[in-house]
């Protein structure tokens, strides 16, 4: 059959087709565009499609080759990679806050089987714990575990040919065979890498049906996420059997997902942990005490004996100080507090902030000493019951003082909850009341 519409690109094609091979990648909507800004009144929307089924042809006939994926021969039980992925785009709050986080991605090659850990670093601690969860999941070991060269986690420091001892060590311990791939290679972990981008398009679908992506709490997230594991694997049970008869036993225990590091308690009643500074009970210092560094938390440990547990700091070169540990001996030198380095965290609510400074605009010089009597307060009887106090002291209007912090804390004083407001259904019969007068007025 003759064409029997005339070309409407026919004059431009040179112009469009230049484009082109200087950019394949180029979209059709952008150089539609283009052409609508160079050559005004010429192409009208419509057309739109005419051009695009246009480029179509042409990259199929004359463009440039594209790439070739070479499908790979998987055997069951044989491989299975991970890596970490960053899920912060998906926009997940968790109590109203904005939850940035990353994902350790585990995959069976042959089965496609995934599995996840939440996690906030690339680590050893969280590899470790991602990997161990992903094991005992369906219970049996595979011959192969592949990276993408994790260099923080598994790489020794100025040695990235080399695995780290603690990874040589897990790797031992369940009986897998280490493969990385080469430097710049990430493709060679194919296989994960598909499994992100699946994964996280799979994540942001479940979360615009579920109409939300606020959380109450971590452990709701981490529950919508394994259901969304099981979902996803459940079409791929057929395979995984396949797989669950070949793969080796689990050892009889997890290998501690923790590194371990022994420092000296300072002066300060501080220690370093991986470049970050921890407060610890003031009675430890200069002694020397073992510390459990896991993913998100770390453990003291002093004669054997577990002493606290406190979260971990993401980074380097942060701080976290226990107002509890320090109080004891800041109360008797309040000199000291003005300019204590770590005088912020001296406030464990916005509360506790705003009587200091009330009490160094009120009192200027007693208010370190006088503050300092409301946190050790604090510290002996109940920060809770203590900030109750202080809202309704500023409630009341009333001064601030330790003295009347104490008087209704230690003698369990009521304090009145904060008043609810309620607002009235608001009745609009009267609203159509008013509009049907107003049509008869008109009419």
């Amino acid at each position: 059959m003759e064409r029997t519409r005339k070309d409407p690109f026919e004059e431009v094609w040179s112009e469009i087709r230049d484009y082109l091979e200087a950019n394949p990648g180029i979209e059709g909507t952008t150089i539609f565009s283009y052409l609508q800004r160079k050559y005004p009144g010429k192409f009208s929307d419509g057309q739109l499609r005419t051009l695009q089924r246009k480029i179509k042809i042409w990259r199929a006939l004359e463009g440039p080759g594209k790439e070739v994926i070479f499908p790979q021969e998987h055997k069951p039980g044989q491989l299975s990679e991970s890596d970490f992925t960053d899920m912060s785009k998906l926009s997940i709050t968790i109590a109203g806050q904005h939850f940035k986080h990353l994902l350790y991605h585990f995959v069976m090659t042959y089965s496609n089987w995934e599995h996840g850990t939440l996690c906030f670093s690339e680590s050893y601690e969280s590899l470790s714990e991602g990997l161990q969860n992903a094991l005992r999941e369906p219970g049996g070991v595979p011959v192969e575990h592949q990276t993408d060269r994790l260099s923080a986690a598994v790489h020794k420091v100025g040695h990235p040919d080399e695995y780290t001892r603690d990874y040589n060590r897990l790797l031992k311990h369940y009986g897998l065979r280490g493969r990385k791939t080469q430097a710049g290679k990430a493709n060679e972990n194919g296989d994960i890498e598909q499994r992100h981008f699946r994964f996280k398009k799979a994540v942001d679908q479940a979360l615009m049906l579920r109409g939300s992506r606020e959380f109450s709490s971590r452990n709701e997230y981490r529950a919508f996420l394994d259901q969304l594991f099981q979902q996803l694997n459940a079409g791929r049970q057929s395979r995984l059997i396949e797989e669950l008869k070949v793969l080796r036993g689990l050892p009889a225990r997890r290998l501690n997902d923790c590194k371990r590091q022994r420092v000296k308690v300072g002066p300060s009643s501080t220690i370093h942990v991986q470049h970050n500074v921890y407060s610890v009970p003031s009675r430890l210092i200069r002694e020397w005490v073992d510390v459990k560094i896991y993913a998100e938390y770390i453990e003291i440990w002093y004669a054997q004996k577990h002493i606290e547990t406190l979260p971990g700091l993401k980074g380097e070169y942060r701080h976290a100080i226990e107002y509890r540990h320090v109080i004891d001996w800041l109360v008797r030198k309040p000199g000291a507090f003005e300019n204590y380095r770590y005088h912020a965290d001296m406030f464990p609510t916005s509360r506790f902030r705003m009587a200091y400074d009330y009490l160094k605009k009120k009192r200027p010089t007693r208010a370190d000493k006088e503050y300092l009597e409301i946190l050790y307060l604090a510290s002996k009887e109940s920060q809770t019951g203590v900030d109750e106090a202080l809202r309704f002291l500023f409630d009341q209007e009333r001064d601030i003082s330790s003295e009347a912090v104490e008087e209704i804390v230690r003698h369990d004083q009521v304090v009145p909850a904060i008043t609810e407001v309620v607002i009235d259904t608001i009745n609009l019969s009267a609203y159509d009341e008013l509009l049907s007068e107003r049509e008869v007025f008109h009419g």
